[in-house]
């Protein structure tokens, strides 16, 4: 989500829709009834995919009538996943053209365009008016973002005071800089990690109160583990979702991205705040 022209293009490929319509036949799913079990592996592009969106939700009270942000929106995984369960309305935005494309096709797919809409657009300077959100959450956006505070000063402006704002992230740990290809950034040109102490900063300069946070290392190699398993075992992993972005990247991506994990290089974390109410 930065003005850096290599930013999308490290994500654009230009034929996602047809390589995502070509993996859902292999699984055996009709492209033209798609049901949200059949999207899950690929449209949750974050670490630990659907199991993390709905870790993200824990807690929650979002009424019908609420308006929720999801900055960085990707193809529309998480953004249908709230309209779907809180039947709420929800505005995505990401730099990547062919996301959002994508993210407008697959909602329609499923009857929920009057629910969600999708902008293409920098997460710097959004077109949206101050204070029109309910609710806002980010997930893994904010490592192609040099200027954090520029971000979440952003998304300061355009929630309500009093508004809640949950995000995942991986921040830079101690020990050292990750290896790149990763799932985010090609090389570290475009990458900018912060720490967890600068991250919880950032966020308290930018106008709001952090309520919790914690880190998930834990979690992420415990889920690592589990699809190791399942393709041990002859299954296709659960998160597929670098794999259909990143094609022939993806196995480089994903095994850098295990290593900075196991070697703390990496750390990845959450955090429930609220806008200050003023």
């Amino acid at each position: 989500m930065s003005t850096t022209p290599d930013i999308a293009g490290h994500y654009t490929s230009g034929d996602l829709l047809a390589r995502l319509e070509a993996r859902l036949r292999a699984d055996g799913i009709d492209p033209a009834r798609p049901t949200f079990e059949a999207l899950a592996p690929y449209d949750h592009f974050h670490g630990r995919g659907i199991e993390a969106t709905e870790e993200l939700v824990k807690g929650l009270e979002v009424s019908p009538t609420d308006h929720l942000l999801d900055v960085g929106s990707g193809i529309g995984g998480p953004a249908r996943y709230f309209a779907t369960r809180f039947d709420c309305r929800v505005s995505g935005i990401d730099l990547t053209a062919e996301f959002c494309e994508v993210a407008r096709h697959l909602t329609a797919r499923l009857g929920l365009s009057d629910h969600i809409s999708f902008e293409q657009g920098d997460a710097l300077a959004m077109p949206f008016n101050d204070a029109a959100f309910d609710g806002a959450y980010t997930m893994n956006v904010s490592m192609n973002i040099a200027d954090k505070r520029a971000f979440f000063r952003e998304i300061s402006r355009v929630l309500k005071p009093g508004a809640w704002f949950r995000l995942s992230e991986i921040a830079q740990g101690p020990g050292g800089a990750p290896d790149y290809p990763t799932p985010w950034a090609q090389t570290a040109a475009s990458s900018f990690l912060a720490t967890p102490a600068e991250t919880y900063a950032n966020l308290e300069a930018s106008g709001f109160t952090i309520e919790s946070h914690r880190e998930t290392t834990d979690a992420a190699l415990a889920y690592a583990a589990r699809s190791r398993a399942v393709v041990d075992a002859g299954g296709q992993p659960p998160h597929r979702a670098v794999m259909l972005v990143h094609g022939a990247l993806a196995e480089a991506a994903m095994a850098n991205t295990g290593r900075a994990l196991k070697e703390r290089r990496t750390v990845p974390i959450e955090l429930v705040c609220r806008k200050t109410s003023r």
